[in-house]
C-alpha cells in the first residue's frame, strides 16, 4: 500500500510541474492520479528518491529549436526512474546515486533515441531529430496529407517496399493479405479480368459495394485501377471508416482506395527497368470419367451403343495450355530545386491457360512539378493513356439447362466423342439436343475487346500568405470501349447454324470532368496545431453508347466488322439500340484537425451533395463525421513504464453514402418500345411505361462508429492496432416489386430497408530478429465480420412492400434476421430403390415444398466469409530478402451447382461425369438440396518471393539491380471439392454458388529490377 501511494504521489506531481495551475489542469491531475492507480497492475512501482541523489534539468528541442513537450526521459538501467519534459520542453530528474554512472534515454514518437552520459553533469540539453521512417511516413487521406502519427481515423497504409510482387496484373493483386478488413478476392485468372475488393463487408444490394479509388486526385471507378502501372506504385492508403471516408460523401459508403504514383525527386536523372515474366499452370482440375471408365457406366445405365463413338478424347487437355505473363516497365525522372518529373512505359501481355484467351495493357504516363514565386506556387501535371486489348474465352455457352463459360464445357463433353469428323469438319452429334463441339468455339468464335482509356489532371497550388494556401484541380478522363464478338455456323452452336452465324458490337463511351476549388489554413501557435480545409467541387459525368448485331453471314470473313453483310430480313426487335445520358454532383465540403500538445487530435469534417440521378424531393444530402485521438504513451504517468513505446486510442464517427446502383434516370418514369404491331397496312412500334417514377429516390445512408488502438511495444518491435466497428447501411436501394395498379410498372427502384455490419480487426508485426545485417519480421491480420439484413420490407407512396424473403442466388436468400446469402435449403436423406434422390419432409405432410418460404426447407449456413485472415512473414539478411503470404477465410457455404450437374447418372448418355458420381450412385433429383452445399473455407499460399540485390563498385553504369523468383498460388489447402473454392463474394445476386470458372492458376515468375546511375 505504501508503494501504491508514493506511485500516485509521484505521477501527480510530475504532472503538476509540467502544466500551469487552473481549473482544467486540476482536473487533469486527478485524471493522471486514477490513471496511476490503474498502471500499478501493469507495471512496478517507482522507488523514494533520496536526499542525496544527483538532480539533472535540462530543454528538449527539435531540429528547429523549438520546445518538445512530452518527450520521455529515463534511466537506461532502470527504466522506472524518469520523467517527461512540460510545455516548455523543460524537465527535471532526480537521479539515485548507484546510477549517476549509467546513460539517461531520451525518446519521442518520431524522432530519433538518444543516449547520453550521467556522470557528473546536471544540465542536459538535446536536440531530437526526426526519424525518417516514423515521422516522415505520411498517409493519404481524402483531399490532403497527414503524418501517421497524428491520424484519428481507420486506414491501412502499403508502401511500395511491402506491395506483393510477382507477374502483377492490376494494383489489387499488390494488397491483397495486407490490411484487415480489406477482403482482395480472385475468381479465375482470366487474362484482363480483375479481383474483387470488399472494404468491411457488403454495404449495399444493389447500390454496388466497390470502394471509390482515387488515383493522384483523380476519382472514377475500380477500372481506374487497371490505368496504374504497378510498378509505379508509391503507396496505396485505404480509408475504411466513416471517419475517414465521410470527406467523399455519397460516394464513401463502400471504403476508398487511395493510390499514389511515385514521382521525381531532386538530384541527378534516374532511369529504372523492370520486368517480370512468369509461366503459368493449372494447379487443380475436376476428375472426371476416362473413355473407358465411362463406357463401363454408360452401359450401366443402358446407354445405347450408338452414343460411343470410339474415340478417347481429353476435352480439357485439348482446350488448356501453359500460359505467360509479362511485365514491362521503363522509367525516368529527375529533378532540380524548382522542377521535377518522372516518365514511364509498361506493357503487360499476358496469354492465357485457355485457348484464345489473351490480354495487350500498354501504360504511359508522366507526371511534372514546377515551382515558382518564390516556390508559393507549385504546378503539377499527370497524362496517363492506357490501352488495352483483350481476347476473350466465351464466358456464356449454352447447353440444355445449364450455361457456363467454355473450359467448364469440357468438363460435360463424353470422352469418347471424337474432335473432328473424318472430313476434318468439327464433329457434332445431332441426337442430342444443343450440342456443340467446345474445341471448335475455341478456333472459331471471335470475342474481343479494345478499350482505351485517358485522363489528365493539373493541381495548382499558391501559398497566399503563411499558413494559408489556395488550390484548384481539373481532371478530364476519357474511356472508349468496344466489344465485338461474332458466332459463326462453324462454331457447331444451334443458335449459330440456324442463323447462319451471328455477329455483334458494343460500343460504351466516357467521358468524365472533375474540378474543385479548395483552401488550406494551417497554424501553430504554441501547443496549439490547427488545420482547416473548405473545397467546393463539381463533377460531370457523360455516358454515350450503341449496340448492333446482324444475322445470316455468306461467309465468314468479315467477322463483326462488316454488319451490312449480314441479312437484313433477319434484323429482329433489339438488334439495335443507343443511349446518351449523364450526371452530376456539386459538393461542399470542409475539414478541420486539431492538436494539442500532440497528445489531444481531434478532426471534424461535413460535406454537402447535390446529385441529379437522385429523385426531385432529395437532391441533396448531409454526411457529417468526427474522430478523436488520444496519445497516452506521452503523458506523465506514462512516463515510468517501459512497455509502451506507443499506446494511441481512436474513436470516430462519420456518415457516408452510396449511389453507386443508381443510373441518370433512375427517378424518372421512362416509356419503351415494347414490339411492333400492323395498322393500316403498315408495322409501327408499340410503346409502354418500362420504369415508374420515385420522387423520393435518394442514397444509401450509411452509419458507421469504429473504436481503435495503436500501439507499440518492446522497443517498438511488436506493433499493431485493434479496430472495433458497427455499420447500419440505411435507406437501402433495391428493385422491389410493385402491385398494378396503382403502379403502372412491376418493379420499382426505393430506398427501403437496411443492413447491419460489426466486425473486429487485428493487424500485429513482431521484429523477431533484429540485427545490423538480419531482420526478421512476422506480420498479419484477422478480420471478424457479423453481417445481418435488419429489414427488407417499407411502404412507398402508401404501398406496402413486404419482401421478407428474396432469392439472392442458388437456394440462398435474403432473409430478415439473417445475413446476405443465407442458404435456406432443402435437406438430403438419400436415395429411392430407383436411385433417385430425397429429402426431407420436415412438416410431415407427404409432400415436399420447394416455395420460397417452404416449411421443408431449413437454415444451412450463409454465401458470406466470417472471418478472413493472412500471415506475411518478411526475412532480410543483408541483400538477400524473403517473403512470404498467407491468405484465407472461413465461416461460408458453397452451393456446388457444377459437382451436381456432374454428378447425376441419367446424364451420361449425353455427357460426361464425376467419378465421385459412381460411388454416390444418384441417378437422377427434382432438389436442389444440401447434399451440394459445401465447406468454401480455405488457406492458401498466395506468394512467395526470393531477392537478391547486388550493389558494386564495378558495376559502372548500374546503381543497383535486383533479381526475384516469385511463386503464385503455390499452396491451396482446403476441403472444397470445386476447382477452387475463393468464388465471388460480392454481395451480388448469383453469388455464393459455383457453375464453373476460368482455371484459377499458380504461376512461377523470374524478376529483374535494374536502376541505372
Amino acid at each position: 500500500m505504501k508503494d501504491l501511494f508514493l506511485l500516485v504521489l509521484q505521477c501527480t506531481c510530475c504532472t503538476t510541474s509540467e502544466v500551469p495551475d487552473g481549473k482544467a489542469q486540476r482536473k487533469r491531475r486527478g485524471i493522471a492520479g486514477i490513471f496511476s492507480i490503474l498502471l500499478l497492475l501493469t507495471f512496478s512501482t517507482i522507488p523514494v528518491l533520496a536526499q542525496n541523489d544527483t538532480r539533472i534539468s535540462g530543454t528538449i528541442t527539435n531540429e528547429n529549436g523549438e520546445a518538445i513537450p512530452g518527450v520521455s526521459i529515463r534511466i537506461k538501467e532502470n527504466a522506472r526512474i524518469g520523467t517527461v519534459t512540460d510545455v516548455n520542453g523543460k524537465y527535471e530528474l532526480s537521479v539515485p546515486k548507484e546510477y549517476v554512472g549509467s546513460k539517461l534515454v531520451i525518446s519521442y514518437v518520431g524522432y530519433n533515441t538518444e543516449e547520453l552520459d550521467i556522470a557528473n553533469q546536471t544540465t542536459i540539453n538535446v536536440k531530437l531529430l526526426p526519424n525518417i521512417e516514423t515521422l516522415g511516413e505520411i498517409v493519404v487521406v481524402g483531399y490532403g496529407t497527414q503524418q501517421k502519427k497524428d491520424i484519428t481515423g481507420a486506414v491501412a497504409t502499403i508502401s511500395s517496399e511491402n506491395l506483393n510482387q510477382g507477374a502483377v496484373t492490376n494494383p489489387l493483386q499488390q494488397i491483397a493479405g495486407r490490411a484487415a478488413g480489406v477482403n482482395v478476392s480472385q475468381t479465375g485468372s482470366e487474362p484482363g479480368s480483375a479481383p474483387s475488393v470488399r472494404i468491411r463487408g457488403i454495404t449495399s444490394l444493389i447500390g454496388g459495394n466497390d470502394p471509390l479509388v482515387v488515383v493522384d486526385g483523380i476519382q472514377g471507378n475500380m477500372d481506374l485501377l487497371n490505368q496504374v502501372p504497378p510498378n509505379e506504385i508509391e503507396s496505396i492508403d485505404i480509408l475504411k471508416d466513416a471517419s475517414a471516408t465521410a470527406i467523399y460523401g455519397s460516394r464513401g459508403a463502400p471504403g476508398v482506395i487511395i493510390v499514389t504514383t511515385k514521382k521525381g525527386k531532386e538530384g541527378k536523372t534516374t532511369v529504372e527497368y523492370s520486368a517480370t515474366a512468369s509461366a503459368d499452370f493449372i494447379p487443380r482440375k475436376l476428375d472426371v470419367l476416362g473413355a473407358n471408365e465411362w463406357w463401363e457406366q454408360a452401359q450401366l445405365n443402358g446407354v445405347p451403343a450408338s452414343a460411343n463413338h470410339g474415340s478417347s478424347t481429353d476435352w480439357y487437355n485439348i482446350l488448356t495450355r501453359t500460359g505467360n505473363t509479362q511485365n514491362h516497365t521503363l522509367s525516368f525522372g529527375g529533378g532540380l530545386p524548382t522542377f521535377s518529373y518522372r516518365a514511364s512505359v509498361t506493357a503487360i501481355l499476358q496469354n492465357g491457360v485457355v485457348l484464345n484467351s489473351s490480354n495487350r495493357k500498354y501504360i504511359a504516363r508522366v507526371q511534372a512539378t514546377q515551382r515558382a514565386l518564390d516556390d508559393k506556387l507549385t504546378l503539377t501535371i499527370n497524362l496517363n493513356n492506357a490501352i488495352n486489348n483483350t481476347t476473350g474465352s466465351p464466358s456464356s455457352v449454352n447447353r440444355a439447362a445449364f450455361s457456363t463459360n467454355l473450359i467448364t464445357n469440357a468438363y460435360l463433353m463424353r470422352p469418347t466423342d471424337p474432335v473432328y469428323n473424318t472430313d476434318g469438319s468439327y464433329y457434332t452429334d445431332p441426337n442430342v439436343f444443343e450440342y456443340f463441339n467446345p474445341y471448335a468455339i475455341s478456333q472459331t468464335v471471335v470475342n474481343e475487346g479494345k478499350n482505351s482509356n485517358l485522363f489528365g489532371s493539373l493541381r495548382a497550388d499558391l501559398e497566399i500568405v503563411d499558413g494559408l494556401t489556395a488550390g484548384w484541380f481539373g481532371s478530364w478522363r476519357k474511356t472508349d470501349n468496344t466489344w465485338g464478338y461474332f458466332l459463326p455456323a462453324a462454331s457447331t452452336v444451334a443458335s449459330a447454324i440456324n442463323n447462319k452465324g451471328i455477329a455483334n458490337i458494343t460500343n460504351n463511351r466516357q467521358d468524365e470532368k472533375l474540378m474543385d476549388i479548395s483552401l488550406n489554413y494551417q497554424k501553430k501557435a504554441g501547443q496549439h496545431m490547427v488545420n482547416g480545409l473548405a473545397v467546393y467541387e463539381w463533377q460531370n459525368q457523360t455516358y454515350q453508347g450503341n449496340y448492333a448485331q446482324a444475322r445470316g453471314f455468306v461467309n465468314d470473313i468479315a467477322t463483326y466488322n462488316a454488319l451490312q453483310l449480314g441479312d437484313l430480313s433477319r434484323v429482329q426487335p433489339g438488334d439495335m439500340s443507343s443511349y446518351k445520358n449523364d450526371r452530376t454532383l456539386v459538393s461542399f465540403l470542409g475539414r478541420v484537425n486539431y492538436s494539442f500538445a500532440d497528445r489531444y487530435l481531434f478532426t471534424v469534417s461535413f460535406r454537402r451533395d447535390g446529385s441529379s440521378v437522385f429523385g426531385k424531393n432529395n437532391k441533396w444530402g448531409n454526411f457529417p463525421s468526427a474522430s478523436v485521438a488520444w496519445q497516452l504513451h506521452q503523458e506523465s504517468f506514462m512516463a515510468g513504464q517501459k512497455l509502451f513505446d506507443q499506446l494511441k486510442l481512436r474513436a470516430g464517427y462519420g456518415v457516408t453514402g452510396n449511389q453507386q446502383g443508381l443510373y441518370p434516370q433512375n427517378s424518372l418514369s421512362l416509356v419503351g418500345a415494347a414490339g411492333v404491331t400492323y395498322f393500316g397496312g403498315s408495322q409501327i412500334t408499340n410503346f409502354t411505361i418500362t420504369q415508374n417514377v420515385n420522387e423520393d429516390l435518394r442514397w444509401e445512408t450509411r452509419k458507421q462508429a469504429n473504436i481503435g488502438i495503436d500501439f507499440a511495444l518492446l522497443d517498438s518491435r511488436l506493433s499493431g492496432s485493434i479496430d472495433a466497428f458497427t455499420a447500419t447501411t440505411d435507406n437501402l436501394l433495391f428493385n422491389y416489386s410493385v402491385p398494378q395498379p396503382p403502379f403502372p410498372y412491376g418493379t420499382i427502384i426505393a430506398n427501403v430497408g437496411s443492413i447491419l455490419n460489426k466486425g473486429l480487426e487485428l493487424s500485429l508485426s513482431y521484429q523477431l530478429i533484429k540485427t545490423d545485417n538480419t531482420t526478421l519480421t512476422l506480420a498479419g491480420n484477422v478480420s471478424l465480420l457479423r453481417n445481418e439484413v435488419l429489414e427488407l420490407s417499407g411502404s412507398i407512396n402508401g404501398v406496402p412492400l413486404n419482401t421478407d424473403y428474396v432469392s439472392w442466388g442458388p437456394n440462398s436468400f435474403l432473409i430478415k434476421g439473417k445475413p446476405i446469402g443465407t442458404f435456406f435449403i432443402l435437406q438430403h436423406t438419400g436415395k429411392t430403390e430407383n436411385n433417385a434422390e430425397t429429402v426431407a419432409d420436415r412438416d410431415g405432410n407427404g409432400i415436399i415444398d420447394q416455395g420460397v418460404r417452404s416449411p421443408d426447407r431449413a437454415y444451412a449456413g450463409n454465401a458470406l466469409p466470417t472471418h478472413t485472415y493472412a500471415f506475411t512473414p518478411t526475412l532480410k539478411h543483408k541483400n538477400l530478402d524473403v517473403t512470404m503470404v498467407w491468405r484465407g477465410s472461413g465461416g461460408n457455404k458453397i452451393y456446388n451447382g457444377l459437382r451436381q450437374n456432374l454428378s447425376l447418372m441419367e446424364n451420361i448418355g449425353k455427357a460426361n461425369v464425376l467419378k465421385s458420381a459412381v460411388a454416390d450412385g444418384i441417378y437422377t433429383t427434382q432438389y436442389g438440396s444440401d447434399l451440394w452445399l459445401e465447406n468454401g473455407s480455405y488457406l492458401r499460399l498466395d506468394n512467395v518471393t526470393v531477392g537478391y540485390t547486388i550493389r558494386s563498385a564495378s558495376l559502372k553504369y548500374i546503381d543497383h539491380l535486383r533479381i526475384a523468383l516469385t511463386a503464385n498460388n503455390l499452396a491451396l489447402i482446403t476441403r472444397y471439392s470445386g476447382v477452387d473454392p475463393e468464388l465471388n463474394v460480392s454481395g451480388g445476386n448469383g453469388f455464393g454458388g459455383d457453375n464453373g470458372i476460368y482455371p484459377r492458376t499458380r504461376s512461377i515468375a523470374l524478376g529483374l529490377n535494374v536502376v541505372f546511375k
